[in-house]
């Protein structure tokens, strides 16, 4: 059966195309398995909470905007009676019930490792879609008027000023018993005669129950919801998300202005909720690994969680993250995504803060993406295994990768990250596959937190371990040094050893149990990458090519919107320097695991697909796109 909504409509009509109803809520609490619900061109300001669940892929319930028309859920209301307090700051006095039990005004941003100094609230404030500043006080809002050039760039842009400093429009709310009063500095403008909205709601599209599986979500717009702080301990809601179910499809959406995450394919509340910001009894380290415990004593599994496709949408301006997902990402599939200008307001801040954010991202595959203007563009943390990073493309981001005590296998293959920060490595059993790497990479080891891995492609937990640095395999990379940054390249591993059968007869010189294997470096398998510019090698890989004179010039040029090349440069002989194409034979087994590196089917892995979607020869040139050559190049990369 389809379903029709529409503005003109009535939720006391049928739903039939003839008789739509007006809201999307009203077609959630009716639509089950087989049903699609298509909703016509207007703003809808509601949270839709998906009633019934789909009941496989060939029996899903399909959300999606009409064909053409442009359909937006907003988690905010206009307010249209703001009174002038004095000079340029304006007042709202909206009663408590407009906001029922949920007041973002009164909430603050709170969790398990939120490192703010300032108390930040989920409220926001915005004028023509542009994001205000939260003030510590009401004296705070007492500022010099702005230019109106300045206001006009910056509502055109449609982005958040990023820098607090500057920007003064800013907002302050006082809560009691009876009503909410938000003052705001509108700098000269009249807000009656703008559009200006408040968050109210904390998500647009989100179940309140767990298990509504196979749901489609399709071509909406969403914005403006007040998601709380999204932990890896707590319950993780945002502004779309499943809520602990299986098989959602979300593409093909814009989502924006989230307080702090975007779609959420994460936790809930029952398996630990912040219990260390509220206990205050344990480390949230330790309530992490018990999260893992009590998700699998419920049932977590590839049968009834995860399993999710996030394809071909836009995502930007929210504050914490643009996906994010603990435990109920496993198995999920995430693709030709353009995710940017995350957590970059800097209101509120903490480590769970990046373009992606995934605990535990069992088999997930990450692949074609556009990352871009980040606090951090990519982290993986904790029990990244069977993970696989191909074909994304990093760029302005403060960091392009951090992957965080895990043991492998995972695999970063033909992914260019061209920020001067590049990769974070705190974790072992990585594969570094035809990259183009232009920044730093940071190498430590976690000898204080032993986390968990699993057996292959399962969430069955087969044991613990610290993360001994090593036991990553880096083939066929290109490492693009400027003079302006060091850390470029492998020589990080200068003194580890170069094979198991090295390593354990080192191990075994020294009479011991775990305090032997702590003495002696895990091997690594390092070779045929090219180091150009101040970027430096492993100093015992066996071939290289080395050319510290040349400088790449890696640039990425955004053309157009949906239009972005890499410029760079490689020297004569590039073209005479290839590599082979690297599959399961190749890599040896992660050594804590015990695991090969294969696909999500348990078959063969094999890297033979460039940036570009290209099969790619035998032998081929390094990096991610076979096309590239020596002297100048100026390839469409988006």
């Amino acid at each position: 059966m389809e379903y029709y909504v529409a503005k003109n409509g009535s939720d006391c009509g049928s739903g039939a195309k003839e008789h739509p109803f007006q809201t999307i809520s009203k077609a959630a609490s009716l639509a089950m398995a087989g049903d699609v619900v298509t909703v016509h061109e207007g703003v809808y300001r509601e949270w839709v909470k998906p009633r019934f669940k789909g009941l496989s892929n060939k029996r899903r319930i399909t959300y999606q905007a009409a064909k053409g028309e442009r359909v937006v859920i907003k988690g905010s209301e206009r307010i249209t009676d703001w009174k002038k307090e004095n000079g340029n700051i304006w007042k709202a006095e909206i009663p408590n019930t407009f906001f029922g039990e949920y007041n973002p005004y009164e909430l603050e941003v709170f969790g398990d490792w939120l490192v703010s100094r300032e108390t930040r609230h989920l409220g926001d404030v915005y004028l023509n879609g542009m994001s205000f500043y939260e003030a510590n006080s009401l004296e705070e809002l007492k500022d010099p008027q702005i230019k109106k050039e300045e206001f006009d760039k910056w509502t055109k842009q449609k982005t958040p000023v990023h820098n607090p400093e500057q920007t003064r429009y800013v907002w302050y709310a006082e809560v009691d018993p009876a009503q909410t009063t938000i003052y705001a500095n509108f700098q000269g403008i009249d807000p009656n005669e703008e559009c200006v909205e408040i968050n109210v709601r904390r998500s647009c599209f989100h179940p309140v129950e767990t298990g509504i599986d196979y749901i489609t979500v399709r071509g909406f717009e969403m914005a403006q919801a007040a998601t709380p702080w999204a932990p890896p301990t707590g319950d993780q809601p945002g502004l779309l998300g499943p809520n602990w179910s299986k098989g959602w499809i979300i593409e093909d959406n814009i989502i924006h202005d989230a307080k702090c995450s975007g779609i959420s394919i994460g936790k809930e509340a029952s398996t630990g909720n912040n219990y260390c910001s509220i206990r205050k009894d344990k480390p949230g380290y330790q309530y992490q690994l018990e999260a893992v415990f009590s998700a699998e004593r419920a049932g977590w599994s590839k049968e009834k969680i995860g399993s999710h496709i996030i394809r071909n949408n836009v995502i930007y301006d929210c504050g914490q993250n643009g996906i994010v997902g603990h435990l109920g990402c496993v198995f999920s599939d995430i693709y030709n995504n353009h995710i940017y200008n995350i957590a970059l307001k800097r209101e509120f801040y903490g480590h769970e803060i990046a373009g992606i954010k995934l605990h535990a991202a069992i088999d997930v595959q990450i692949h074609n993406n556009r990352i871009h203007d980040c606090t951090l563009g990519l982290w993986l943390d904790w029990e990244a295994q069977g993970t696989k990073v191909s074909r994304n493309l990093f760029y302005q981001n403060n960091r392009d990768l951090f992957v965080e005590v895990s043991h492998g296998p995972y695999i970063i293959d033909h992914n260019i990250l061209a920020s001067e920060y590049s990769i974070d490595n705190v974790s072992q059993g990585g594969a570094y596959i035809n990259n183009l790497i232009c920044g730093k990479m940071v190498h430590r080891k976690e000898m204080n937190r032993s986390t968990q891995y699993h057996l292959p492609h399962s969430t069955k937990v087969a044991g613990f371990s610290f993360v001994y640095g090593g036991d990553d395999r880096f083939y066929n990379n290109i490492f693009a040094g400027e003079d302006s940054i060091e850390g470029v390249g492998t020589s990080h591993y200068n003194g580890y050893t170069t094979s198991l059968e090295e390593y354990i007869e080192e191990v075994h010189k020294v009479p011991g149990d775990n305090e032997s294997f702590n003495l002696v470096e895990q091997p690594v398998y390092i070779n045929n990458n090219m180091y150009l510019g101040t970027s430096q090698p492993f100093e015992k890989e066996e071939n290289n090519m080395i050319n510290h004179e040349f400088h790449a010039n890696v640039k990425i040029i955004e053309a157009k919107e949906n239009e972005v090349y890499l410029s760079c440069e490689f020297p004569e002989n590039f073209e005479k320097f290839t590599g082979k194409i690297v599959s399961t034979r190749i890599l040896p087994r992660v050594r804590i695991v015990d695991a090969e590196y294969e696909r999500s089917d348990g078959h063969d892995v094999s890297l033979d697909i460039d940036l570009k979607g290209k099969e790619k020869a035998k032998d081929c040139v390094l990096g991610p796109i076979s096309k590239m050559k020596k002297g100048k190049n100026y390839i469409q990369v988006w």
